[in-house]
C-alpha cells in the first residue's frame, strides 16, 4: 500500500515519540484537544442557537415582505401601486437580511472570542466617513422610503412637488420623475420634496365666477345659474363627475358695470377640467337666449331721468359762441427775456 509522504512522516513522528507527553508536541496537542472540547462543549451550542435565531428572523421578514405583497395583488391598487409595494418589500428583506446577518455575524465573533473592538472602531471611521460624503443620498433614500410608505403619492397622480406641477411617471427610492403639461421630464431627488400637493387625491373644488352687466336683475340671473348648474349636474356627461349639488354663492362683487356670481362645483379628483369648460359654454348660450350682457369692469352704467335728458338736449341746441381766430392775434412786441 502506497503512503503519502505527510502519512509517513506522522507515522515516524509517533513512532519515534515526537507526540508523548512532556514534549512540545505533545504539550501543544494536549491544548488543542482541551480547547476543541470547550469549543463543542461550550461554544458550538451558543453559535447553533445564534444560527437558528437569525434563521428565524429571516425566515419572519420574508413571510412579512411576501404577505404584503400578497395584499397589494388582492387590493384594487393599480399596477404602479403595486410594483411601488413590491419595490418596497424588497428593500425591507434586503435591508432586514443584512442588518441579522451582521449582529450574528458580530453576536458569532464574540463567542469564538474575537475581539470586536478594532473592529468597531474602524466600522465607526468607515461610517462617518462615508456618511459625510453620502449625506445626501442617504436623506434622498429615507424620504423616499416614507413616500412609499406613507403613500404620499403613487405613479400617476397629479401633483405639485418641488416647485414643479406635472404627473408622476417613476417613483424611486431616490428620485421622482415629474412630467409637466409641455412634455418636460423633471428628475427631483427626494430630499427636495419637503412639501406635497396631490390633486388626484379625494376629490377637487372648482369655483367659476360668471361676470352679468349692471343692468340684469340680481334675483333672476341667480335662479338662471342655479338652472343651468343643475342641469349640468343630472346630464349624462358629467352625473358621475360631480360629487354635489353645485352651490351659487350669489352676488360677490361690483366693479364698474359689472356684477361676479360665483358658483362652486365639487368633483372627482382632477376632473374638473371639462365640467368647467361645458359650464362656461352653457352660460353663454344662457345670456344670449335670456337678452343679458357680460360684464364689463370698464363700462360704466348710468341712469339719467327725463329732465336731465330734456336739459342736455336744450344745451346741445344752443349755438355755441364762436372761438377767436388766431390769425388775428397780434404779435407780442415786449422781449420776453428783458420785458421792455
Amino acid at each position: 500500500m502506497f503512503l503519502s509522504p505527510i502519512h509517513a512522516s506522522f507515522i515516524l513522528a509517533m513512532r519515534w515519540g515526537v507526540f508523548q507527553e512532556g514534549r512540545f508536541l505533545g504539550k501543544v496537542l494536549d491544548e488543542w484537544i482541551a480547547d476543541s472540547q470547550e469549543f463543542v462543549h461550550t461554544k458550538l451550542p451558543k453559535l447553533i442557537v445564534i444560527a437558528i435565531i437569525a434563521f428565524i428572523f429571516s425566515r419572519l421578514l420574508r413571510l412579512g415582505t411576501h404577505h404584503m405583497t400578497r395584499l397589494a395583488e388582492r387590493s384594487s391598487a393599480g399596477l404602479e401601486r403595486l410594483a411601488e409595494v413590491k419595490t418596497m418589500a424588497g428593500v425591507i428583506r434586503t435591508t432586514g437580511l443584512a442588518i441579522i446577518g451582521l449582529i450574528a455575524g458580530f453576536m458569532a465573533l464574540d463567542t469564538i472570542g474575537f475581539s470586536l473592538a478594532p473592529l468597531l472602531a474602524s466600522a465607526g471611521i468607515a461610517g462617518i466617513a462615508i456618511g459625510l460624503a453620502a449625506q445626501t443620498i442617504v436623506k434622498d433614500m429615507l424620504n423616499g422610503f416614507l413616500i412609499l410608505v406613507e403613500g404620499q403619492f403613487s405613479v400617476g397622480d397629479q401633483v405639485r412637488v418641488a416647485g414643479v406641477s406635472g404627473v408622476v411617471e417613476a417613483l424611486t427610492l431616490r428620485r421622482t420623475a415629474v412630467r409637466d403639461a409641455d412634455g418636460t421630464l423633471y428628475v427631483i431627488p427626494n430630499s427636495q420634496i419637503t412639501t406635497v400637493a396631490n390633486l388626484s387625491s379625494g376629490y377637487a373644488v372648482a369655483t367659476v365666477n360668471v361676470s352679468v352687466d349692471f343692468s340684469a336683475h340680481p334675483d333672476a340671473v341667480t335662479a338662471l345659474l342655479k338652472k343651468i348648474a343643475m342641469d349640468l349636474r343630472n346630464s349624462d356627461d358629467f352625473r358621475d363627475v360631480i360629487l354635489d349639488d353645485p352651490k351659487v354663492l350669489g352676488l360677490d362683487s361690483l366693479k364698474g358695470s359689472q356684477m361676479s356670481f360665483p358658483v362652486v362645483f365639487k368633483t372627482r379628483a382632477n376632473q374638473q377640467y371639462g365640467l368647467v369648460r361645458e359650464f362656461q359654454r352653457r352660460v353663454r348660450l344662457a345670456l344670449e337666449e335670456n337678452h343679458l350682457l357680460p360684464g364689463d369692469p370698464n363700462r360704466v352704467f348710468q341712469h339719467r331721468d327725463d329732465a336731465d335728458v330734456a336739459g342736455m338736449s336744450g344745451r346741445a341746441e344752443e349755438t355755441p359762441a364762436p372761438g377767436r381766430d388766431a390769425t388775428t392775434i397780434k404779435p407780442q412786441e415786449s422781449d420776453p427775456f428783458s420785458g421792455e
